[in-house]
C-alpha cells in the first residue's frame, strides 16, 4: 500500500494476546503526509456457529460471563452468544467450530456451512471471525456441553425458539455482534420459520 511508510512497532503487552503500538506515516487525500499512532490487539482469529433446527424452529445459544462487558457496564456481564472459539495455529476454521460445538453445547456435527467473515472491531483488533451455520437435531446431542474446566469456561446452553432469539436482539438481551449477524443471516435467508411457541 503506497499510502503508508515508516512503519514501526512497539510491543506493549504479550500476555493472553499481543498488544502493539504501531507508528506510521499516512498520506491523506490532499497529498499531505501525517504521522499517526495506533494500538492493535492480536488474539488470533475465531470461528462461530449458529445451530438451528428447522423442524422445531429453534436455535442453540450459550450464556456466559464476559469481563469486558462487566468492565464497560457494572450492571451487565452475562452475554448470550452463538457457540464460538479461537482458531488454534494448526487448525482451520471448520475444524475449530466442529470441536467447539461439542465442547460448548454438546452437539456433535460433522460439517457446517461458512456464510460470513467479519473483522469484529477493525479499529483495534486483528481478529477475523469465520461465521458458520449448521442444522441440528436431538439425536446429535452427545453431552451436556458447558465448556472446558481447563479453559476456565462455564457456559449455560440455551435452546430457544427462533422468534424469541429475534426478540432478544430487539430488546437488547443479545448484544454480541457475531450472534446478531448470524441470527439475522438466518432470518434473511429463511433458514427456519420462527416458532410461535417456546421450545
Amino acid at each position: 500500500m503506497n499510502k503508508l511508510k515508516n512503519i514501526t512497532k512497539t510491543t506493549l503487552s504479550k500476555e493472553w494476546a499481543t498488544l502493539v503500538r504501531i507508528d506510521y506515516d499516512y498520506q491523506f487525500k490532499n497529498g499531505e503526509w501525517k504521522s499517526v499512532s495506533r494500538e492493535s490487539y492480536n488474539r488470533g482469529n475465531g470461528a462461530a456457529i449458529l445451530l438451528y433446527n428447522p423442524e422445531k424452529g429453534s436455535v442453540i445459544l450459550t450464556k456466559q460471563f464476559r469481563m469486558p462487558i462487566y468492565e464497560a457496564n457494572k450492571e451487565e456481564g452475562m452475554s448470550i452468544e452463538v457457540c464460538a472459539g479461537a482458531i488454534d495455529n494448526n487448525d482451520d476454521a471448520l475444524e475449530t467450530i466442529i470441536r467447539e460445538t461439542e465442547e460448548e453445547v454438546g452437539y456433535k456435527i460433522t460439517d457446517a456451512q461458512e456464510v460470513l467473515t467479519a473483522y469484529t472491531s477493525p479499529g483495534a483488533l486483528t481478529e477475523k471471525m469465520f461465521l458458520f451455520v449448521a442444522a441440528y437435531n436431538d439425536a446429535m446431542k452427545v453431552n451436556e456441553g458447558g465448556g472446558l474446566d481447563s479453559e476456565n469456561e462455564e457456559l449455560e446452553v440455551l435452546e430457544l425458539s427462533f422468534s424469541d432469539a429475534i426478540e432478544m436482539i430487539a430488546n437488547h438481551e443479545i448484544i454480541d455482534a457475531k450472534t446478531i449477524m448470524l441470527i439475522q443471516y438466518a432470518q434473511i435467508h429463511n433458514l427456519l420459520t420462527p416458532a410461535k411457541t417456546g421450545v
